[in-house]
This record gives structure tokens, C-alpha cells and sequence, in this order.
């Protein structure tokens, strides 16, 4: 019985607990889990946190054609990609990944763990969904773009303009911010500075679709 009722409290805590903590989030500096863990270990961060308004278009296009291609039409999770993603994995046989939505992403790296497994992914759909209700899109974009991890160590996209470029958000080119966005899929296995074929045809790809889905005006339809 004893377990039972530890189990019960803990779904409890889970239910409730994005009612507590997503609110608080609207505004301010918040640090993702990476972030806090690095900090932990006492290991070496570079972190600038910049207003959205302070960013690139280009930058914030990238980063939606290639992470979230439907981030304005969705409210936190992108069922048709999902469908798409779970039918590739039964095809192929390899395991199920990817799908996930700027806003998925940013609702694991600010509350949860890192890594798979069933258990986070139904705590962090519970707290995408919340999140989508609570904050308008330009904050979630504005978090994702602050505390994404562009290198080892480098998070947001102050932080990665400066270390790769010497030069603030602002000032990015596209060619610059689709280099930065190809990397997201695993910042610590491709490098920017050095970028390697897979980085380079993937960063290529995400200009070709920064155009398709429109100019710098694109970014009024997430208000």
C-alpha cells in the first residue's frame, strides 16, 4: 500500500506541477536542464540571453524550417508528423524518433529529463499542451532560440553568433543561420565552425525552405 500512495503522489505532483511552474515562465531568463546539470559539474557555459526582437529574422526562420516546419499552425504537438514518424519506424523496423516540435523541445529541456522512454514522453506532451495554452508563440520561439545548445557548452543564439562569428544575433546572414540550425539535431556530434557534408547539405536544405515559407513578415502570424 505504502508504494501505491508513493506512486499516487508522484502522479499527482507530475498533473499538477505545469500548473505551478509554466506560468512563471512567461517571463524572464529561465535555464534548461542541460544548463542546470552543466552548471552542477562546475563545467565550462557560454550563455547571452537576448529579447526575440534581438535576433535575426533569418535566424528564427531557420530554426522553424528546420526543426518545426508547421510551428504556426500546430498547438504544441504535430500529430500528422507523428503519424509520419511512427509509420517510417514501423516500415523500416528502427526505432521510433523525431517528430518532436519546437515546442515539445522546449517543454523537455526546461522541466525534464533528457534522453527517451514512454514515461517523459507522455510528462512532456502534458506540459507542451499546457505550455501552447499559457504562453503566445513568440515567447516559446524566443525561450527555444535562448536556451537551444549550438555546440558544446554554447547555449542560445547570442551566445553561438559570438563564438563562431564575433558578432551579435542581430547581424546573422541566412547562410549563417541555417548553419546553426543544421546542427540542432546534435549540436555536440556537428560542428558548426567545421562543418562537415551532412551540416552543409542540411544547411543548404533549410535556406531552400526559409524561402518557401516566406520573408521576414512570416514571423507576424505566430503572435
Amino acid at each position: 500500500m505504502r508504494i501505491v500512495k508513493i506512486l499516487l503522489v508522484a502522479l499527482v505532483v507530475v498533473a499538477l506541477a505545469p500548473y505551478v511552474i509554466a506560468p512563471f515562465y512567461r517571463t524572464g531568463h529561465p535555464v534548461s536542464t542541460l544548463m542546470a546539470w552543466r552548471s552542477l559539474r562546475g563545467a565550462p557555459m557560454h550563455r547571452e540571453w537576448i529579447d526575440l526582437a534581438a535576433m535575426s529574422p533569418s535566424l528564427l526562420r531557420s530554426v522553424v524550417a528546420a526543426e518545426d516546419a508547421h510551428f504556426c499552425k500546430h498547438h504544441g504537438i504535430d500529430w500528422g508528423a507523428l503519424r509520419e514518424a511512427i509509420d517510417d519506424a514501423r516500415e523500416d523496423g528502427t526505432a521510433f524518433r523525431g517528430a518532436s516540435t519546437i515546442t515539445q523541445q522546449v517543454a523537455k529541456n526546461l522541466f525534464l529529463w533528457q534522453g527517451g522512454g514512454w514515461v517523459r514522453k507522455g510528462i512532456e506532451a502534458w506540459y507542451t499542451l499546457l505550455i501552447e495554452l499559457l504562453w503566445p508563440k513568440t515567447r516559446i520561439l524566443e525561450v527555444y532560440a535562448n536556451i537551444a545548445e549550438f555546440g558544446d557548452g554554447i547555449y542560445g543564439a547570442q551566445a553561438a553568433s559570438r563564438s563562431y562569428w564575433r558578432k551579435d544575433a542581430n547581424r546573422l546572414s541566412l547562410a549563417e543561420s541555417a548553419r546553426l540550425a543544421a546542427v540542432l539535431p546534435s549540436p555536440r556530434r556537428y560542428s558548426v565552425a567545421r562543418p562537415g557534408p551532412f551540416v552543409q547539405r542540411r544547411a543548404n536544405w533549410i535556406q531552400r525552405q526559409v524561402r518557401q515559407i516566406g520573408g521576414p513578415a512570416y514571423l507576424d502570424t505566430l503572435d
